[in-house]
């Protein structure tokens, strides 16, 4: 399929959503939806899910909180809660599901699992998420891969290059060049989920999927003072050479722009930058490249956006079981990861209308899951609870930071999970 015509449809449909909205006070039905996603492809994916409810007769209520890659939100979110005034719907990353509903207060959208068959239809690392024993407490919306690197072609060309280097040498050579030539070879943010969002890749990259199950998944002692994690902080020094000096603060989407209008060569991040590719009427896989991390071929990290829905009144209900119900729909799924950039949480949705890039993610889904390598992302919220997870990128944040050196970070990152785990 012609992937500029499948963007233009579904740009089609974000202006009927624009439209809908317009009306939206109209409707009897209303749900509040609490989210982060405001840059310029979020808030487009955003906007499907919004018609999508028009069409239904709901009204969308929106609270966008915009910042810190969802910290902003999370913040309040909990002020919400603590004030008696939850909103009917959350976005929320898999700890945060989990932590809420050990909390209690979320809702029950069992009924509407057992019609659309979510069991069968979604991964069970995402079902371990999306479920508090039996019950049904969140909907996926998507599955997103954070260790791509996304690197401009005509830039990598300057250098000799047809590709993003597929090994950590290569990438250092590439670098050299790079700069040789005046171009920034790493366009990078400088705020902690970014840092950690390399760190993640870096990680699994280095290290391999066993290691980064033990060194993340189970915060393991051995693992987390071991040689190969002195590796690692070896290897994130070695980045941060390759990074610009204006760094400090940028926002993610800023740093995919360096990469598309040819400031930058590479981004390591997650294929929501591909929704910003998109938005700006360029091609994933080809006037943007996308190839995994260096060494981390062969696995997925995976961070999935959840809808969890909050205890409501009967006359709200309905309104939240629609909404569940149309984040899991194949259709919506279509739709709506066409333009956020990542893929389907719904594995029945075919990969027909996806670019290259999205072919690729979800066929190494489904490979990795048969293989055991598909993973939580300790960045984005699948890897620790929050506390150890804050404990690992405070670290992480400090060495790339500071001139720390790789066998300080690996006895404080030790130190500090031990800590966080108790």
């Amino acid at each position: 399929m012609n992937h500029r015509f499948a963007r233009t449809a579904a740009a089609a449909l974000v202006g009927t959503a624009i439209a809908a909205l317009g009306v939206a006070h109209a409707q009897d039905e209303q749900v509040e939806v609490l989210h982060w996603w405001t840059s310029g492809g979020e808030a487009a994916a955003v906007k499907v899910l919004q018609e999508d409810l028009q069409s239904q007769g709901v009204g969308w209520q929106d609270m966008a909180v915009a910042g810190g890659g969802g910290d902003a939100a999370r913040t309040a979110l909990k002020a919400r809660v603590a004030a008696g005034d939850a909103p009917a719907a959350a976005q929320m990353l898999g700890m945060a599901v989990r932590e809420w509903s050990e909390e209690g207060g979320l809702g029950d959208l069992s009924a509407v699992a057992e019609e659309q068959n979510w069991d069968e239809v979604l991964p069970a690392a995402i079902k371990e998420f999306a479920k508090a024993g039996d019950a049904w407490v969140a909907a996926p919306v998507n599955i997103h891969r954070p260790h791509w690197v996304w690197a401009n072609p005509e830039v990598l060309a300057k250098v000799g290059l047809d590709a993003a280097p597929a090994t950590w040498e290569a990438f250092d050579a590439a670098a050299e060049k790079l700069m040789a030539e005046g171009i920034v070879p790493l366009a990078h943010g400088g705020q902690p989920w970014q840092d950690a969002t390399i760190w993640d890749a870096v990680v699994l990259g280095v290290g391999g999927a066993d290691f980064y199950k033990k060194a993340i998944l189970e915060a393991d002692e051995e693992a987390l003072t071991s040689d190969t994690m002195k590796s690692v902080f070896d290897r994130m020094r070695t980045l941060r050479g390759y990074v610009d000096p204006n760094f400090s603060g940028r926002d993610w989407n800023l740093a995919t722009a360096m990469v598309m209008n040819g400031e930058a060569a590479m981004q390591i991040m997650g294929d929501w930058a591909k929704g910003e590719i998109v938005a700006a009427d360029l091609e994933p896989g080809v006037d943007i490249l996308c190839t995994m991390a260096p060494g981390t071929e062969g696995t997925f990290l995976f961070n999935t956006d959840f809808f969890a829905m909050f205890e409501v009144g009967a006359d709200k209900q309905d309104a939240q079981n629609k909404l569940a119900s149309s984040i899991v729909a194949p259709a919506f799924q279509e739709t709506f990861n066409l333009t956020k950039g990542s893929i389907p949480a719904n594995i029945e949705v075919s990969d027909e209308n996806f670019d290259a890039c999205g072919k690729k993610s979800m066929a190494d889904l489904k490979s990795a899951e048969a293989d055991g390598t598909l993973m939580g992302s300790l960045a984005h919220g699948h890897g620790q609870p929050a506390a150890v997870q804050a404990a690992y990128i405070d670290v992480i944040t400090e060495h790339f930071n500071s001139d720390m050196s790789s066998d300080e970070a690996v006895q404080k990152l030790a130190e500090s999970v031990a800590d966080a785990s108790f």
